[in-house]
């Protein structure tokens, strides 16, 4: 859990590092958040090297920024919850291949295809 936690900073590093507007608020950090969801490739999580590097900070960056987002809106809520669930998941069973992890993933990402 550590190494989600310390990835997480790492992550939000990484995604808050982008060109883009700054001090977008809410609706920034959950842009983000889905960003790096959507950059975030989970057969690659766990790999050694790069691919492994982008993968655990990618997913950390979007579990963190949509915590940030829903912290400065409650619209972005769900979002925060759902990345939530999927880490909540992950951990439990260690594998994003998990029907359960898979669910919690596929709703995260819906709620971005509708931003």
């Amino acid at each position: 859990m550590g190494l989600v936690l310390g990835a997480g900073g790492v992550g939000a590093a990484w995604a808050l590092s982008d060109d883009g507007p700054t001090g977008d608020g809410a609706a920034g950090d959950a842009r983000r958040a889905c960003e790096a969801l959507e950059g975030f490739d989970e057969s690659d999580y766990g790999a050694k090297g790069a691919k492994g590097d982008i993968a655990l900070n990618r997913y950390a960056a979007a579990v963190v920024l949509s915590a940030a987002a829903a912290a400065g809106d409650h619209e972005y809520k769900p979002l925060a919850e759902a990345m939530r669930r999927v880490q909540n998941q992950q951990l439990r069973f260690a594998d994003f291949a998990e029907p359960a992890v898979q669910k919690d993933l596929k709703a995260a990402r819906s709620l971005c295809a509708d931003m």
